[in-house]
């Protein structure tokens, strides 16, 4: 038998409208207190008049105090449940993907809130953002093996975003040997990167299909890739006729990662690094009068809570401009955001008053947004976090 958590009158209107969330000052908190229940807890969550909403877990120690997991009375949080779930995910992700590289689960989206899985053929990589998951970390593991039989799981939970949950950070190996490395095979290119010690998880698989529409537009063309990691932007343009390539990183190993991965392609003479900040390269190259057919921006999120918009908003219009600098008239420009509260309009505005400011003027030939391995769940808005412009740098006319 779960414990409750009652909710305020109207209070329940997002979570009927679909929303999995409950924040703490929704809760009647006279009526079924949040103090005494443990982080993670499953709990039975109803509105003011006490009538069923959903079964989730909560965590007193949050600003989200439950998250739903499921609106079916009839079922507990156990291996069971997280086993159909995994299956309803896999079923999409073997419609989209012909091989086993993608995002497997994609929290919220697939119904699973506080847990992320990428699948690398047969490791997985699986990271954990909350209490209610962490307590069944074991039966997460036990499913994921049930369903896809993996050779091993390395636990990528160092995330920042635990300590939110009053969570501890670590990587280890859930299941089977971790491999000091794995394979991604994307657009018809391979590349080679750490599941235990990459960024993030490894490989940023929300940009594919960024990347696939990216790459139709290089033959024959200069490009510069800043912010490149392990080079899937520099390499695959590479691998679509660019002329040549260089990749902008901080991380003088993640540009060693980029060089063995262009020689893994066979275009290791048309790809080179430049190891630097990513503003001070790109002002480097202004002065060097070093001009690029096509400019690529993916940076890390710029603004990652509300009030860091203002900061990171200008960050943006910063770097954007700075990337005018270097683009010749009728280039393109690909410019990207992975923050949240950056929302689509204001990233184009922002761009465009760079572009002003450069005294360039610009076309919008194409939009998008994350890949369809991270599914935007329409009731919540947090899911749909990725914008991509591609922008062309009209000539004088």
């Amino acid at each position: 038998m779960s414990d409750v958590l009652r909710l305020h009158k109207q209070q329940d209107r997002r979570l009927r409208a679909g929303h999995l969330w409950v924040y703490s000052n929704e809760v009647d908190t006279a009526a079924t207190p949040l103090k005494g229940l443990e982080p993670g807890q499953p709990v039975a969550i109803e509105d003011a008049r006490g009538k069923w909403l959903g079964l989730g877990y909560a965590n007193p120690n949050s600003l989200i105090c439950a998250r739903v997991v499921s609106r079916d009375k009839g079922v507990a949080l156990d291996e069971s449940l997280l086993v159909h779930r995994i299956n309803v995910a896999l079923g999409l992700r073997e419609r989209l993907y012909a091989r086993p590289y993608y995002r497997l689960l994609f929290g919220e989206a697939d119904g699973l809130p506080g847990v992320a899985v990428d699948r690398y053929a047969d490791t997985l990589v699986v990271q954990i953002t909350t209490a209610g998951i962490e307590r069944l970390r074991d039966a997460l593991l036990a499913a994921l093996v049930k369903v896809l039989k993996p050779r091993a799981i390395v636990l990528r939970n160092d995330s920042a975003v635990r300590e939110l949950e009053g969570l501890e950070r670590y990587v280890e190996s859930g299941f089977g040997d971790v491999p000091d490395r794995v394979t991604v095979d994307e657009g018809g290119c391979t590349f080679h990167v750490s599941p235990s010690a990459g960024q993030k998880t490894g490989w940023f698989y929300d940009q594919a299909a960024n990347r696939d529409a990216f790459v139709r537009l290089v033959d024959g063309r200069r490009v510069l890739d800043v912010f490149s990691y392990v080079g899937a932007w520099a390499v695959r343009a590479a691998a679509a006729g660019a002329r040549a390539v260089t990749a902008v990183d901080a991380s003088a190993p993640a540009l060693d990662q980029v060089a063995e991965n262009a020689a893994a392609n066979a275009v290791g003479a048309r790809v080179t690094t430049l190891h630097g900040d990513a503003f001070h390269a790109l002002r480097e190259l202004r002065a060097a009068r070093e001009r690029y057919d096509v400019v690529v921006l993916d940076p890390p999120a710029f603004v990652k809570r509300k009030k860091d918009l203002k900061e990171g908003t200008l960050a943006y219009r910063r770097l954007n401009e700075a990337a005018f600098g270097v683009l010749e008239r009728d280039g393109l420009l690909v410019t990207a955001s992975c923050s949240f509260h950056m929302h689509r309009d204001e990233l184009l505005r922002t761009v465009q008053q760079g572009a002003r400011h450069a005294d360039r003027s610009l076309q919008l030939v194409q939009q998008g947004q994350q890949s369809p391995d991270h599914p935007i769940h329409p009731a919540i808005p947090e899911t749909a976090y990725l914008k991509a412009f591609f922008l062309r740098v009209l000539p004088t006319l």
